[in-house]
């Protein structure tokens, strides 16, 4: 994996309740973010090899 970097991004209230109920289900936030950062940047440019990786619920 690649070197890892902190980035600070606000959000609205009512996102911030999505994303706390997923983490009631097991997702962290930063990996729901990434997966979901991976996902649409494939989308974009699909030439990309960014690796999406499983989450593994406990």
């Amino acid at each position: 994996m690649s070197k890892l970097v902190r980035i600070v991004v606000q959000l609205p209230v009512e996102l911030k309740e999505q994303l706390d109920a997923l983490k009631r289900q097991g997702y962290t936030t930063s990996g729901f973010i990434r997966a979901t950062l991976e996902r649409e940047l494939n989308k974009l440019n699909p030439q990309t090899d960014i690796v999406v990786r499983k989450v593994v619920h406990k």
